[in-house]
């Protein structure tokens, strides 16, 4: 009984409202909150603070991708009357250059900004010993209302051989010191081909290798212009791939392509590089927090919660990508801000997926807001869609970026059910119709704004003014402009 006491004393114990496990996005921006309000928080991150975006995603690859896109334009330079050069790419500098950008922006995510807003850190892995208690390296902490923010990390694919080399994740592609000369992609989703085509444009040779068709859950209207500027651009897509397994080799590695009939391979290829980037997929951290014990349900597709993001557990929320379905940054922030007003206000919560918008960071770049056609056509018996190409946009043509055009779903009423755009700058131009949707605006209301000219935004004008175009050459409008022009 003594041993026991002293075990038991060897801990030590803290109470608090909140505590928030992983200072990714959506984790450090529940601690603030709360900790401005007054609210005490304890927040535990046995990782890098910042999580994934900060450290491994969007940040370092946005980073890669403007050094993509610099040497793309010595390439292009002939169309504005420039002698074209092929850039001479030094890799280390690339990576300085990532590094520095992460380190900019590190100090808004660093432990000591926390500790002065009154939050109690813990750079020490959690886990659940109890439905009200974790257990974080000596500190038990009970919490009125915990939050999980652990996030996601790269999935592997079950191929054969894959263990057997030293592939690459978004995790450690961006500390390569030397260009890879040869790369292949396993899967061509958005992470894949933003990774596909900087790599390409920095001077790589490189092959995507994707199961169904690149970008296969986006609107194929808005993938195809990208597929086509991929293509030209030199990056080798292989959809429809199936990989029979991956055999090492000096220097790299050989990827074997194929179907099977049984057990036998039929149509066998191959495809030799020197290094592997996995980008199949993601996988939600909820390994090792002991779950079970907290009685939170969970999957392979992370915690399962109700529309309010709470689990099974009503003490337990869960937010970003461990709560399964969209795997963004902003929707792990959106998801923050539902959880503050439900744990701190009491205030019935509800996630609205369709208020989440999505960017494909490639050029053109694709971006959609509120639902897709096929989304569209799913709910509503009758849809009225509009287009309107950059190729008719003086912007676009003056800057010799006039791919793609801006596509518009709407009731025929003309309430904007979504909107997609694939173009130069597609990821700014969609904020607009994202406030149009979350605000329940119509199409006049966006035909009736004022734009500067000449900019990219009045495509999507344009597309919306399209919807009432029928209108103006109706015979009612045009005998009521006949009536009137007898009075002068």
């Amino acid at each position: 009984m003594q041993q026991a006491s002293e075990t038991q004393s060897s801990y030590e114990s803290v109470e608090t409202d909140l505590c928030v496990i992983g200072a990714g996005s959506g984790g450090l921006s529940v601690a603030a909150a709360a900790a401005a309000m007054g609210v005490p928080v304890v927040l535990i991150e046995k990782g890098a603070m910042g999580g994934d975006c900060l450290n491994y995603g969007c940040v370092p690859s946005k980073a890669l991708i403007a050094a993509g896109h610099a040497a793309q334009a010595m390439r292009d330079s002939a169309r504005f009357g420039i002698a074209p050069v092929e850039p001479q790419v030094d890799m280390a500098a690339v990576r300085t250059h990532i590094r520095a950008t992460i380190e900019a922006i590190a100090p808004n995510d660093e432990v000591a900004r926390f500790q002065a807003m009154g939050v109690r850190v813990l750079r020490v892995h959690a886990r659940f010993i109890a439905p009200d208690c974790v257990e974080a390296d000596g500190v038990r902490i009970k919490a009125r209302r915990f939050v999980i923010a652990t996030g996601s990390r790269p999935a592997s694919p079950p191929i054969p051989g894959l263990d057997q080399i030293p592939f690459l994740t978004n995790e450690s592609v961006f500390d390569l010191e030397a260009l890879p000369k040869r790369l292949g992609v396993i899967g061509g989703g958005p992470i894949g081909l933003e990774l596909a085509q900087a790599f390409r444009r920095l001077g790589s040779e490189v092959i995507v290798l994707e199961a169904g068709k690149i970008l296969g859950r986006e609107d194929q209207e808005l993938a195809n212009p990208l597929r086509d500027r991929l293509v030209r651009e030199g990056v080798i897509l292989r959809e429809s791939a199936a990989i029979l397994r991956i055999e090492p080799q000096p220097g790299g590695a050989r990827i074997v392509l194929g179907s099977k009939a049984g057990d036998e391979p039929l149509d066998v290829s191959h495809v030799d590089v020197t290094h592997v980037l996995v980008a199949a997929g993601r996988k939600p951290n909820v390994d090792d927090l002991g779950l079970e014990l907290a009685k939170v349900a969970y999957d392979d597709k992370g915690v399962r919660v109700n529309k309010s993001l709470r689990a099974s557990n009503r003490r337990v929320y869960a937010i970003g990508d461990v709560a399964g379905g969209a795997q963004f940054t902003h929707a792990a922030n959106y998801h923050a801000g539902l959880v503050l007003r439900a744990t701190l206000f009491r205030l019935p919560v509800s996630v609205k997926p369709h208020l989440i918008p999505r960017v494909t960071y490639t050029e053109p770049q694709i971006a959609v807001a509120g639902l897709g056609e096929r989304e569209a056509r799913a709910i509503h018996s009758r849809i009225v869609i509009h287009r309107w190409p950059f190729s008719e946009n003086d912007r676009a043509r003056a800057e010799g970026r006039h791919e793609g055009h801006v596509k518009i779903i709407a009731t025929p009423g003309g309430r904007i059910l979504g909107a997609g755009i694939v173009g130069a700058h597609a990821g700014e131009l969609i904020a607009a119709w994202q406030l149009a949707i979350t605000k329940g605006l119509k199409l006049s209301d966006m035909a009736s704004v004022v734009l500067p000219y000449p900019t990219l935004s009045e495509a999507a004008k344009r597309a919306a003014i399209l919807h009432y175009a029928p209108r103006l050459a109706s015979p009612g409008l045009q005998s009521v402009l006949k009536f009137l022009r007898r009075f002068g």
